[in-house]
């Protein structure tokens, strides 16, 4: 459950903000003047502290919460200009366009590749294949997996597909995140990059509907979350 010790606003209200801005374009001068229309006061750097301070605390819940996921991959990664510089977005969803994890990275190499497979089998269980692109590094990636796996005595090894043509769903899914990031002002740290990012994913898999519950509301279901 999140705790909002010391904060002066109502849980209702800082979690409303919060999911407000990660799902809609708004930036957060705009957000400043809705929870204002709304009778809440509150400046846009504190809606900025509270998203980048809740946001990974509820993808950590998320992960638990959300529904069995197949066991048929597709990774990839896509660019998220951090300060200036590229940085890279490790995803994963399952063959039926489910997200199982994330993870951003200031380099794309094979520690990258195999810290985001170690994350997301942690969460999501070992699947029986993976579906990436021509890229040699996310193969490394998998090849330590599976080295790793056998060190501790696990029989199953994951397969690796390279198919860009299998690969067009994940793809297809970086559109909802990057049509979100590109109408931010930019990120002005990796932290507050990767805290956001979390918050963002969360309200793409509330929409795609992950979660088991009777609430038809984008933000009843992110505050069940949030407990």
């Amino acid at each position: 459950m999140i705790s909002l010790t010391g904060c002066h606003f109502p849980k209702d209200a800082v979690l409303y903000a919060v999911y407000f801005y990660l799902r809609y374009t708004v930036s957060y001068r705009d957000l400043e003047e809705i929870m204002a229309e709304r009778g809440v006061r509150v400046d846009h750097a504190t809606l900025n502290r509270w998203v980048v301070k809740y946001s990974p605390i509820v993808a950590a819940r998320a992960q638990s919460k959300k529904r069995p996921t197949h066991r048929s991959w597709r990774m990839d990664e896509t660019y998220i200009r951090v300060r200036g510089k590229w940085t890279y977005l490790y995803r994963a969803v399952d063959k039926e366009g489910n997200t199982l994890d994330f993870m951003l990275s200031e380099r794309r190499n094979r520690p990258a590749a195999t810290r985001f497979f170690a994350k997301a089998l942690s969460s999501n269980g070992i699947p029986i294949k993976i579906v990436i692109d021509k890229s040699g590094a996310n193969a490394a990636g998998i090849r330590e997996v599976n080295r790793t796996l056998k060190r501790f005595g696990c029989p199953a090894k994951v397969q690796t597909i390279k198919s860009k043509y299998l690969n067009n769903m994940i793809e297809q899914d970086h559109r909802f995140i990057k049509r979100r990031v590109r109408h931010m002002c930019g990120f002005k740290s990796f932290g507050s990059a990767s805290a956001t990012l979390d918050g963002i994913e969360v309200a793409n898999m509330i929409r795609k509907k992950q979660f088991s519950s009777d609430t038809t509301s984008g933000f009843r279901m992110f505050a069940e979350i949030a407990g």
